[in-house]
């Protein structure tokens, strides 16, 4: 049986500061959480209903009813197992290969979908700016799908990084070169802007490669991709 301490500690991880705290955060659902489990994400506990086919051999497993699970879930629908987990240490950022930085990215959905792209482009390291959405923010780790364990994400002053950077640094902007009919490096830089604002003034100043998806449609009502599906679209062309 869950004890109220134990729903007071997991609702709190639902909030920046609590996680940073404690240096625990939660995952929800099958896939997530035996991602998790195999991955190198230190397991702190797991709960799970009795429905739930247990494949791990875990010391800190406790069974508990639905009723008791709908507590804790951040979901309507809870799927029999929630994991809380150690916050690992700070990483090392990486100066090889393609990085993908991300400038302000607010919405935990496209964070998620993001470290997904990046773990099936083989790009193993997203360098976010400070005030991007949490990385173990609960609905960044259930749209991530398991991904976060497999991709490294650091927070730093994105500005401090650019300017330190000897790797060319393309940058997603309206107005760039056509993607298209560019020739991409196997070492680069790529920024990617806010949902509403797209790249800041200051940090397009560092960008020296601006690059572009032109549309195709003879009428053009859309103002500009999702940034989700912008990183796709242009990490698939560095990769091509």
């Amino acid at each position: 049986m869950l004890s109220k301490n134990q729903i007071k500690l997991i609702n709190s991880l639902k909030k920046k500061k609590f996680r940073i705290e404690h240096k625990l955060f939660i995952a929800e659902g099958i896939k997530v959480v035996e991602e998790l489990l195999l991955s190198k994400f230190k397991l702190n506990n797991l709960f799970c209903t009795e429905d739930y086919n247990n494949k791990f051999d875990v010391e800190n497993l406790q069974v508990i009813s639905e009723k008791e699970l709908q507590k804790i879930s951040e979901f309507k629908s809870p799927n029999q197992v929630l994991g809380v987990f150690e916050i690992p240490e700070k990483e090392e950022v990486k100066t090889t290969g393609i990085s993908l930085v991300l400038d302000e990215i607010n919405d935990p959905g496209n964070l998620g979908t993001i470290i997904r792209l990046c773990d099936w482009f083989a790009v193993d390291q997203i360098v976010c700016s400070n005030n991007t959405v949490d990385r173990y923010n609960p609905k960044v780790v259930q749209a991530s799908m398991g991904s976060l364990s497999r991709v490294s994400i650091v927070y730093c002053d994105i500005i401090e990084f650019l300017k330190k950077e000897t790797r060319p640094i393309y940058g997603a902007l309206l107005k760039g070169k056509n993607v298209y009919k560019t020739a991409l490096p196997n070492d680069a830089v790529l920024v990617m802007g806010n949902e509403a604002n797209g790249i800041r003034s200051e940090t397009e100043s560092l960008i020296n490669n601006s690059i572009t998806i032109p549309p195709f449609g003879k009428v053009q009502h859309t103002e500009s991709l999702n940034v989700a599906t912008a990183t796709a679209i242009l990490l698939s062309e560095f990769k091509r």
